[in-house]
């Protein structure tokens, strides 16, 4: 495990030309040989260094003057392999014959190279994003789950191949995955990376997102890929609302007091931090969820899964049968319950005066075995109301990553992470 790679200065270096794209590549490819086999963060590709050299020579002959170089100049960017590239094969982790699920290139991977970012290559995904893992390690620990269904994407930032990686989530695919592998997590707004060319799950619930090593790097990365991104500045402190309740009933009780402790903590530093229970039947959002999210994957599968359900893995297979068991009015009637949920939680934000939620980002660090992805419930109400959320790091349990968990309201992406930097400033002083 080499250091993470900070996004902001790796681009402004590169732009600067302090590193040729060649030299670059010849540094990747090289950490990739050394430390994949470990950590299996990205899709094998056998000619993955011959691809690189030549868009490395594309991108020196695209943009010779150091003025005139975009914002990802020369960036390695790893890819969630549920998301198309063209020149790469698109499996979704999955065992599906070759350009079965194949496509137009997704829009989102276009911004990336108009940003001037090259492709590292594909990340290790869960199984068509559901349950059934991949083969990453957790860079911190390889005999624990990186999380899923991003495992690959979290661990490549995490042991420092990559300083930015895309991802996608339906419930926690990228929150729980960042906090288990100590980086930076964002899930914005549902819709607003876009998510053309990119295998569905549930489109109901699925948003993409991204890694870094730190939040300016997802301040960066977030203005490149967010639709109409106009940056903010950390202004005021925020007021800061922590979900109590049935939610919070379910972290693992050694991490509610990290959790606790970090809350102490912020609160010294100086922030309004006030106890709400906002989240209500939470039993009830936790089914609602479930009902759109198998419904809808079955859907998405209705095609493929007659044709090759024997190559589909048992936990995937499982998924899409008990999807296969719902009713369309049953579906419909969860959507109505979250349209009304992102209602009640709009305006009981509003009403409490609450800038962002605080929360832990799963329910303790990544267990034990590679059998599984972990729990995802501490993203599931945030995600089936589609609002922003991001996780810092924020200590260690049993020698593993904690994430801290910041929520805001839909459409207030810039908000959220100009808050966060401040939350995140607040959180290095006090470990400091």
């Amino acid at each position: 495990m080499e250091p993470m790679i900070p996004l902001v200065p790796e681009a402004a270096a590169l732009r600067a030309g302090e590193v040729p794209p060649s030299a670059y590549v010849e540094r990747l490819c090289a950490l990739i040989d050394r430390l994949d086999p470990v950590v299996r963060a990205f899709v094998p590709e056998p000619g993955r260094y011959h691809r690189l050299v030549e868009e490395a020579r594309r991108l020196e002959e695209s943009w010779p003057a150091a003025a005139d170089r975009p914002e990802l100049y020369g960036v390695a960017v790893g890819v969630k392999d549920v998301v198309r590239v063209d020149g790469l094969p698109t499996h979704a982790g999955s065992a599906l014959p070759p350009g079965v699920l194949g496509g137009p290139q997704a829009s989102l991977v276009g911004r990336l190279r108009a940003a001037g970012a090259l492709i590292a290559g594909k990340t290790v995904t869960a199984e068509f994003a559901v349950r059934a893992p991949g083969a990453t390690r957790n860079p911190h620990d390889p005999a624990h789950t990186p999380g899923g269904s991003s495992s690959g994407s979290a661990a490549a930032v995490a042991a420092g191949l990559v300083p930015l990686a895309i991802g996608t989530q339906t419930v926690g695919s990228v929150i729980r995955p960042a906090a288990y592998c100590g980086v930076v997590g964002f899930r914005p707004t549902y819709g607003r990376i876009p998510v053309d060319g990119v295998v569905a799950h549930s489109p109901s619930l699925d948003t993409v997102g991204v890694f870094t090593s730190d939040l300016a790097g997802t301040r960066l990365a977030a203005g490149v890929l967010c639709d109409r991104w106009t940056p903010r500045e950390p202004g005021r402190p925020p007021v800061c609302g922590v979900p109590v309740g049935a939610y919070l009933d379910r972290v693992r009780p050694s991490a509610r007091a990290e959790f606790d402790d970090t809350i102490r903590r912020l609160r010294d530093g100086g922030l309004e931090i006030r106890a709400v229970e906002v989240l209500g039947d939470f039993d009830a959002l936790v089914r609602h969820l479930l009902l759109v999210d198998r419904y809808e994957l079955a859907r998405e599968h209705r095609d493929l899964f007659p044709r090759f359900g024997g190559l589909y893995r048992p936990e995937t297979a499982a998924e899409i049968r008990r999807g296969h068991e719902i009713d369309a009015a049953d579906h419909t009637a969860a959507l109505h319950a979250r349209d009304a949920f992102r209602r009640r939680l709009a305006d009981r934000t509003t009403a409490e005066g609450i800038d962002l939620w605080l929360t832990p980002a799963a329910t303790g660090p990544a267990p034990r075995g590679l059998d599984s992805t972990g729990d995802a419930v501490m993203s599931l109400p945030w995600s089936f109301a589609g609002v922003p959320a991001v996780t810092l790091p924020a200590g260690r349990l049993d020698g593993l990553p904690l994430g801290l968990q910041c929520v805001g309201p839909a459409g207030g992406d810039e908000d959220l992470l100009a808050f966060a930097a401040l939350i995140e400033e607040r959180l290095i002083a006090a470990d400091g």
